[in-house]
């Protein structure tokens, strides 16, 4: 089974991600920040909701993720928070991504922010749109789980 991450090491999660789109594969990219990113980061003030990954010109970059700068930042560096991010890959692992992602239906999405040996690293997924009738079971699996839960709770009282 495979271990999962150390919690304390995240600092940003997609939880939308998982609700929208089938997840086929899983990478893990570095990204080029800016010193001020690395300060935000630190301090968990990022988000990657609407975020998503395009492949331009063969290189990865990260779109629509929102790190918010510190009020404490540089005074002679204008912070935008939606910066376009690069991310980094092996150039073998992003051709065979190109491979896939011109396939219909195939998108990368950002699962995750995380340290990993005190380098910011972003998980990616290359992973296929969920129809409707797929969402609302995802949403009754959920509620079932829940209820589940209640009854055992209530049972062991």
């Amino acid at each position: 089974m495979a271990k999962k991450p150390d919690t304390s090491s995240r600092i940003a999660e997609n939880k939308k991600a998982s609700f929208n789109y089938f997840f086929e594969e899983r990478y893990e990219a570095g990204m080029v920040l800016h010193g001020w990113e690395v300060k935000a980061l630190r301090q968990g003030k990022a988000q990657l909701t609407d975020g998503y990954v395009v492949i331009k010109d063969g290189e990865l970059f990260l779109i629509g993720c929102q790190i918010s700068p510190l009020k404490t930042a540089s005074t002679h560096v204008s912070p935008d928070a939606a910066r376009i991010k690069k991310l980094l890959m092996h150039k073998d692992e992003i051709k065979r991504l190109i491979g896939k992602v011109e396939q219909k239906g195939y998108t990368l999405v950002p699962i995750n922010l995380h340290w990993k040996d005190g380098r910011a690293k972003c998980d990616i997924a290359l992973a296929k749109g969920k129809a409707e009738h797929d969402k609302r079971d995802t949403i009754k699996d959920r509620e079932g789980k829940r209820e589940v839960e209640r009854a055992m709770k209530s049972r062991h009282r």
